[in-house]
């Protein structure tokens, strides 16, 4: 492919006329789909390397936190906060998609410091328990900057399929 093609490509979604719904409602559509799932693709990476990750999270505060006891999703996350991760279902035909993507910003939390001791307890695992492992269990947080969702059944309500939330990169 030429250099006009790549953009051409990359740039489909963003040439291409939408109809948007309400953010509210497509906010809602949303959460709703990240709560009804618990496994995510975690994408990182820094300089030439990359890793994608399946691993389960939780979905609470308007953030995604990942429990993990290490791995090499951390080469990247170490020099890069930017990070990816899909949720979606099997693929079934087009009338039938359904998939995020989300767009965000790490930040790994202190072991044992309040806010790690309150995912924990929303985990329903115990402090103790946590203490009592080898080495502390890494807590990763993901805010989302960016969501994409691709649900073929918006265009049932008369909206595009693909939809996009946009977040306040400086959430605390």
């Amino acid at each position: 492919m030429t250099h006009e093609q790549f953009e051409k490509a990359a740039n489909y979604w963003k040439n291409k006329e939408q109809t948007a719904m309400p953010e509210e409602e497509l906010k809602q559509a949303v959460e709703a789909y990240i709560r009804t799932n618990n496994t995510c693709a975690l994408a990182t990476g820094t300089g030439d390397y990359v890793r994608c990750t399946p691993i389960e999270y939780s979905y609470h505060d308007d953030r995604f936190w990942i429990f993990s006891e290490g791995g090499e999703k951390f080469i990247g996350l170490e020099k890069n906060e930017n990070v990816c991760l899909a949720i979606y279902d099997k693929y079934d035909g087009f009338g039938s998609l359904k998939s995020l993507q989300v767009m965000g910003k790490v930040k790994l939390i202190e072991p044992f410091s309040d806010t790690y001791n309150a995912h924990a307890k929303v985990k329903g695992i115990p402090i103790e328990a946590l203490k009592k492992l080898e080495s502390p269990m890494n807590l990763i947080c993901v805010t989302p900057v960016r969501i994409e969702a691709l649900f073929s059944e918006f265009k049932e309500s008369g909206y595009s399929s693909r939809q996009t939330l946009e977040y306040f990169q400086n959430r605390d």
